[in-house]
């Protein structure tokens, strides 16, 4: 019996250990120091917080090696839960792009603390300083999928994926690009457009109220005047797993493997986040801002209507022992 949590600590630990075995072999072959970053991410986030780091001198410097060992075990358990979770989910990705987006998810949470945090900016290191980062994440990626593909979890055998058609990569493209204007269209549209029920590809009645408030408060909320830019971290961010999401849903919704789909979505996502940014700002100075928003909401929700109800009654395959 194999589930995708105990799987994905499976798997993160094995990245982890793959990361700090090619790290130290670096670290001894070119006799360099261990690096200063995860020390200062540390004492960034304690400055953040307003909670700095207890002690002084020796014990202080002691605690801070462990937080930043600890904070490190966490992203490579959890970036492999999360690559567990996906592969369970449906998205199962080959072995060579799976090791590589594991690698590049759990460098990315690390370089991302670091331009956040404003310890460093990534986009001024030099060719040496970006291999010794890549090196050891690729490794990690290389791990975390080899645990992965050598230990298929129960939701796996149960619900097998064949190759995902023209038809459904195209229409999670659309639901990213609707995603794009708003977010929860990714998770609302697949969910509101399918068949009542329980199981892969349905959903309960609560799950629509649940979903329709959601979508609605979205809604509402995009017209208010603090409303944060959809190209800000956040705001893109939400996006981009929005399209990933709505992507996965309707592989699963046709008994797919959500790879492709998953990354049309985000794709679209991304186009679909700039799009509407420039559709604002040319609609600034031609019409006011609630009824551009409004021509908005209609385009956003047309298109995503566009991708869900296409196939929606459609059963997913399902492996009976």
């Amino acid at each position: 019996m194999t589930g995708t949590f105990l799987r994905g600590l499976a798997a993160g630990a094995a990245g982890t250990v793959a990361l700090d075995a090619v790290g130290y072999l670096d670290m001894a072959l070119r006799g360099r120091p261990a690096s200063p970053v995860p020390g200062q991410i540390v004492d960034a986030v304690a400055e953040r917080i307003g909670r700095p780091v207890p002690g002084r001198g020796r014990a202080q410097e002691s605690r801070r090696s462990a937080l930043a060992a600890l904070a490190g075990l966490g992203n490579g358990l959890g970036v492999g839960v999360l690559a567990s979770a996906a592969r369970s989910y449906g998205v199962r990705f080959s072995p060579p792009v799976g090791a590589v987006l594991a690698g590049v998810t759990s460098a990315a949470a690390t370089d991302l603390a670091i331009a956040g945090l404003g310890i460093g900016d990534p986009r001024t290191w030099s060719a040496a300083d970006w291999a010794a980062d890549a090196v050891p994440h690729l490794a990690y990626g290389v791990a975390v999928q080899a645990v992965l593909e050598a230990a298929p979890s129960d939701r796996e055998k149960r619900t097998p994926r064949r190759p995902a058609g023209a038809a459904v990569v195209l229409r999670s493209a659309l639901l990213g690009l609707a995603t794009g204007s708003r977010s929860s269209l990714g998770f609302a549209g697949p969910i509101l457009s399918a068949p009542r029920g329980s199981g892969p590809g349905r959903s309960t009645v609560p799950a629509k109220v649940a979903t329709t408030v959601a979508l609605a408060a979205e809604l509402v909320a995009d017209k208010q005047p603090g409303a944060p830019s959809r190209l800000s971290r956040a705001g893109l961010l939400s996006r981009l797993l929005g399209g990933f999401e709505g992507g996965a849903r309707l592989a699963t919704r046709s008994g797919a493997n959500g790879a492709v789909p998953a990354t049309a979505g985000v794709v679209g996502a991304a186009a679909g986040s700039v799009a509407g940014v420039a559709w604002r700002r040319w609609a600034a100075t031609r019409m006011p801002a609630v009824t551009a928003a409004l021509l908005e909401d209609g385009a956003a929700v047309a298109l995503a209507a566009l991708a869900c109800l296409p196939g929606r009654a459609r059963p997913a395959l399902v492996a009976v022992p």
